[in-house]
């Protein structure tokens, strides 16, 4: 979901003539399923120096195993419109993996074992369904070589570690954030919500929007025919969620960018979009649910009041008014109730929670918009003049993240952002030629 807010305010590129959302439907049974043994493609490339990465070389051998372990874990089948994609894809990874293992070697005490990569690679057999050694065979028919497996899982787990061990502190959500995010969850609870897959092929590692473009219609293409979207998102997408698949989660309507926005409304649950054209690059959309938003708005309201018939005259109206306003400092929805019951003249009460189109005309307003834990300012009625304590806030028929997981989520986004930076850093300081 960040990739897709983070670029809220860009423009889009989008053409204005109105085409079909949906490319097709993917199914679903795809992801699950074992995939069925490759066959090595057949293109060739020499095996000499094709690149450099300060000291580090990288060969055609290296692509080519590259491009077999991609096509392999994608299932996504080569083609000659196709194998520029995928040749460009595994070299950027190979480029991204040689400035990883690099910056590893600089901290000693950071080493991936070999247990700990045939754990990863026992968890990814158990993934498709196959014991260890059924899985390397399948790759093995497919012309990949185990090394080539190992060293890649190698380096992303040590990668990971670095990262998450580096920005930990800095990544950490504060609490304003949280309930900053908790407050914009509870609001957008009564707007549609769509939960979507996401695939973001970046223009600028690929060769421009254009090669972009291609790229995503292929794997659209291939998608259809039934390449697992969470596979290939993970290989493809240079979304944040693509570690996670390409889920990005429930999105709400409204904050993206408005030609995504018109997919989301356009396509239908298990539909896969075409290839959607923004500023930096391509979106494709896998719509795997939807809901409306809450009809209903409920709040939890405490109050105290001063019992003034409607007919009371303005003094003592006034009077009531400066006796609530004095006492609404002290007062909090936790103390409320016990300093109505502590002095002459006040009564109070827990309302309990309401949906705020049932509440009294004069209350409506405070419920709606007052934070959660104020005290309001007195309100007069018919009965009185009352302080209200909004002391809790929700969306009817919708649930809402709570903080913890709300916290999760940020922090989360919070470390792709920052290992994302290092890794441009890595990029920008590194010598890096291409034969």
């Amino acid at each position: 979901m960040a990739a897709l807010l983070a670029g809220t305010a860009m423009a889009q590129t989008a053409p204005l003539v109105q085409v079909p959302a949906a490319a097709g439907t993917l199914n679903p049974a795809a992801e699950a399923a074992p995939a069925a043994a490759p066959a090595a493609p057949a293109f060739q490339m020499s095996d000499g120096i094709l690149a450099t990465v300060n000291d580090s070389v990288i060969t055609g051998f290296d692509l080519r195993q590259r491009m077999l372990l991609l096509i392999a874990m994608t299932q996504v089948q080569p083609t000659p419109e196709n194998i520029p994609a995928i040749q460009q894809q595994a070299l950027n990874l190979l480029v991204d993996e040689r400035l990883q293992a690099q910056e590893l070697t600089k901290f000693e005490d950071l080493v991936i074992t070999d247990e700990q990569v045939d754990q990863e690679l026992g968890s990814m057999a158990q993934e498709v369904g196959a014991a260890p050694a059924t899985y390397m065979e399948f790759l093995a028919q497919g012309g990949i070589r185990p090394s080539t497996l190992r060293e890649q899982i190698r380096t992303q787990m040590g990668w990971s570690q670095l990262v998450g061990g580096r920005f930990q502190s800095r990544a950490r959500v504060s609490k304003s954030a949280i309930d900053s995010a908790l407050r914009q969850a509870s609001e957008a609870a009564s707007k549609k919500q769509y939960l979507i897959g996401e695939i973001f092929i970046e223009a600028s590692r690929v060769g421009g929007q254009q090669a972009a473009l291609n790229g995503a219609t292929q794997l659209v293409q291939q998608m259809v025919q039934g390449a697992p979207f969470q596979a290939v998102a993970q290989q493809f997408s240079a979304a944040p969620s693509a570690t996670r698949g390409g889920d990005a989660g429930w999105v709400v309507e409204g904050s993206v960018q408005p030609a995504l926005q018109q997919a989301l409304e356009q396509l239908a649950v298990g539909q896969l979009s075409r290839p959607i054209p923004v500023d930096g690059g391509v979106y494709i959309i896998y719509m795997r649910d939807k809901r409306d938003g809450a009809s209903a708005s409920l709040v939890q309201i405490k109050q105290i009041m001063i019992e003034l018939p409607e007919s009371a005259n303005d003094a003592d109206v006034a009077a009531a008014t400066q006796r609530l306003e004095t006492l609404r400092p002290q007062l909090t929805c936790d103390t409320m109730l016990a300093r109505a019951t502590s002095e002459q003249g006040l009564l109070g009460s827990d309302l309990g929670e309401a949906d705020v189109q049932n509440l009294a005309p004069q209350f409506q307003q405070v419920a709606r918009s007052a934070e959660v834990g104020s005290v309001s300012t007195p309100v007069r009625t018919p009965l009185g003049v009352h302080l209200l304590g909004v002391c809790g806030r929700r969306a009817g028929g919708v649930q809402v993240a709570d903080a913890r997981e709300i916290e999760n989520q940020l922090f989360r986004q919070n470390l792709g952002t920052l290992g994302k930076r290092y890794m441009r850093d890595l990029r920008e300081d590194a010598l890096i030629e291409m034969k």
